[in-house]
C-alpha cells in the first residue's frame, strides 16, 4: 500500500511537472492577444497565413538600391509567405545581394497605439533587419523616424530620431541592448516580441516585454522650422532585412541565403486615439 501510494505520488508530481513545462513552453514569447488589455483594441494586422506574395491591400515594396549604401537591391520575389510567416531572405546572387522590403505606405497608417510583432532574425555578419515607422508628411527626419526592431553587429536598437537645421541629418534618441545581455548566442534561434506603446505624451520601445527605451513626447520635436509636428501624426510601417551599408558590417563571410522571419504584425488602438 505504502509503495503504492509512493507511485501515485510521483505520478501527481510528474503530471504537475509536464503541465507547467507545456504552459512555459506556450507561453514563452507567445502572449496572449492583447486585445482588451489596457483599454486597446485590435485595429489591423497581418498574420502572414496566405502562401505566396505578402497580402496587396497591406503591402508595397522598395525597389533597387535605397539607402545607407547598402549592398543589396530589393526585388519583390524575396518576400513571400509560407507556413504561416512572411519570409524576407536575403540572397547572394552571381554578381549583388538581393533581399525585400515591404511597407504601408499609402495602404494603412496609425497615430498612437500599441504596434507588437513577434519574429525572429538572423544575426549573422553583414546583416541589418528593421520593423520601423515613418511619418506620412515631411521629408525625412523631420518626418520622424521610429526603429522598434532594429539589428546590426551584435546589437539590437530601439531608435526615435527627429529632424535638425541641417538637412538630412537627425537628432536620434537611442538606446540599445547586446545579444549577450538578452540571453546570449542561442537569443537569436527563437522568436521574440517587438512592441511599441506610443501615444500622445511618450514613446516605449521594448522587446520580450523589456523596456529599452522610452522618450517623452515633449523631446521629440524638429529642431527646424519646418512647422511638422514628427509624433503627432500618422505613421507608416516598413519591414526589410538590408545587407551591409554603413551600418551592417561585412556580409562576406557569411552564407548565404539568410531569413527575416515574422510570425505576425498587428496594431491596437484605444477608443480615444
Amino acid at each position: 500500500m505504502r509503495k503504492k501510494i509512493l507511485n501515485l505520488f510521483n505520478g501527481f508530481l510528474m503530471s504537475c511537472f509536464l503541465l507547467t513545462s507545456t504552459y512555459a513552453q506556450n507561453k514563452e514569447n507567445k502572449p496572449a492577444d492583447v486585445n482588451g488589455q489596457d483599454g486597446y483594441k485590435l485595429v489591423w494586422a497581418d498574420e502572414f497565413n496566405t502562401p505566396g506574395r505578402p497580402d496587396s491591400a497591406n503591402w508595397g515594396y522598395e525597389h533597387g538600391y535605397v539607402r545607407n549604401k547598402e549592398l543589396q537591391d530589393y526585388q519583390e520575389g524575396n518576400a513571400f509567405c509560407e507556413n504561416g510567416c512572411l519570409i524576407i531572405e536575403a540572397r547572394r546572387e552571381k554578381t549583388n545581394y538581393t533581399s525585400s522590403s515591404i511597407h504601408t505606405l499609402g495602404k494603412h497608417s496609425w497615430q498612437y497605439g500599441r504596434f507588437v510583432m513577434r519574429a525572429k532574425i538572423d544575426i549573422s555578419e553583414g546583416l541589418w533587419p528593421a520593423w520601423w515607422t515613418l511619418g506620412t508628411s515631411g521629408k525625412w527626419p523631420s518626418n520622424g523616424e521610429i526603429d522598434i526592431m532594429e539589428y546590426y553587429r551584435g546589437k539590437i536598437l530601439a531608435n526615435i530620431a527627429v529632424g535638425t537645421q541641417e538637412q538630412y541629418k537627425a537628432l536620434w534618441y537611442s538606446k540599445t541592448k547586446s545579444v549577450e545581455q538578452l540571453g546570449g548566442k542561442n537569443w537569436a534561434s527563437k522568436l521574440h516580441i517587438w512592441r511599441m506603446d506610443w501615444d500622445d505624451s511618450e514613446i516605449a520601445l521594448y522587446v520580450d516585454d523589456q523596456l529599452i527605451n522610452r522618450v517623452s513626447l515633449t523631446e521629440l520635436y524638429n529642431r527646424n522650422d519646418t512647422g511638422i509636428l514628427p509624433f503627432k501624426q500618422p505613421h507608416y510601417m516598413i519591414l526589410n532585412l538590408a545587407i551591409g551599408g554603413i551600418n551592417g558590417g561585412s556580409p562576406e563571410q557569411t552564407v548565404f541565403p539568410k531569413r527575416f522571419e515574422v510570425d505576425y504584425v498587428r496594431v491596437y488602438q484605444k477608443s480615444n486615439q
